[in-house]
C-alpha cells in the first residue's frame, strides 16, 4: 500500500467530515502538524472536536481553525497563548473540556492502546474531577478518565520511510505518539521521507502500522514567545 501522497490536500481527502474528533499531536509550537491544519482550514470542515495540548497561537498552528470558526470544541492543557480562544470560550462560542497534560497524554495513548479508562489522582477535589467517578484505592481517591479514540490523528515527524514508520525530534516526541497511536485513521507530515531500511530500528518511535498516510513539506518552526537581550 502506497502510503505517500504528493500534498496536505491530497493526503487528507476522503477522511475528513463536519462534527468529526481530531487529535493533533504537537506541543505549544513544536511538531504541530502545520500544513494539516492548514488543509483543514481551506476544506472547510466544521463543528470539529480537537484533542490537542493547545490550541496554537491567534495565527498558527490550531488557531487558525478558531479565526474561522470551524472547531467547537478543545480538549486541552494549555490554551495561554491565544487571545481568540479565550475570547470564544468567554463568549460562549467554544466548548472546552480541561485535562492535566499528563492525564490528556494518557488519554490518548491509552486509546491508542485500546484502554476504556484509568484512574488517576490527578484533579481530585477540582472542577477536573466534577462529574466523573471516584473511586478509592489504599485509601487515596482516585478520578476516572476515558481513553480517547480520535476519527483522525495529525502528527509532524522529522523522518519517516515510505511505510510509515516515524522519527520525532525533541519535544516533537512529547504529543505527536500518543496522538498518533489513537486515531482511528492517523496522516502524518514529516521533514524527510526515506527509503525502507534506511532508518535504524532502534531510533523508531512510533511504528508504521500506526501510520496510514504520509506528506513531506516545509515547515515554518516559529517560536511563541522570543526573548532576547543586547548583546554584552
Amino acid at each position: 500500500m502506497n502510503k505517500v501522497f504528493p500534498g496536505a490536500a491530497n493526503v487528507l481527502e476522503g477522511v475528513l467530515y463536519d462534527g468529526m474528533t481530531i487529535a493533533a499531536g504537537g506541543f505549544g509550537l513544536c511538531g504541530i502538524p502545520e500544513l494539516l491544519i492548514d488543509a483543514i482550514r481551506e476544506a472547510g470542515t466544521k463543528d470539529l472536536t480537537i484533542a490537542s495540548n493547545n490550541c496554537g497561537v491567534d495565527d498558527f498552528g490550531l488557531g487558525v481553525l478558531l479565526k474561522t470558526k470551524q472547531i467547537k470544541k478543545m480538549i486541552s492543557s494549555y490554551v495561554g497563548e491565544n487571545a481568540e480562544f479565550m475570547r470564544q470560550y468567554l463568549s460562549g462560542e467554544l466548548e472546552l473540556e480541561f485535562n492535566p497534560q499528563g492525564t490528556l497524554a494518557e488519554r490518548m495513548r491509552a486509546g491508542g492502546a485500546g484502554i476504556a479508562g484509568f484512574y488517576t489522582k490527578t484533579g481530585v477535589g477540582t472542577v477536573v474531577a466534577e462529574g466523573k467517578e471516584l473511586k478509592t484505592f489504599n485509601g487515596e481517591t482516585y478520578v476516572l478518565e476515558t481513553g480517547i479514540v480520535a476519527d483522525l490523528a495529525i502528527v509532524k515527524a522529522w523522518k519517516a520511510d515510505t511505510t510509515g514508520n516515524l522519527v520525532f525530534r525533541k519535544t516533537a516526541r512529547n504529543f505527536n505518539p500518543p496522538a498518533a497511536t489513537c486515531g482511528k485513521i492517523c496522516v502524518a507530515e514529516v521533514e524527510e521521507i526515506v527509503p525502507v531500511g534506511s532508518l535504524d530500528p532502534d531510533a523508531i518511535h512510533l511504528p508504521g502500522i500506526y501510520v496510514h498516510r504520509l506528506i513531506q513539506g516545509h515547515h515554518e518552526k516559529r517560536i511563541e514567545q522570543r526573548t532576547t537581550r543586547a548583546a554584552a
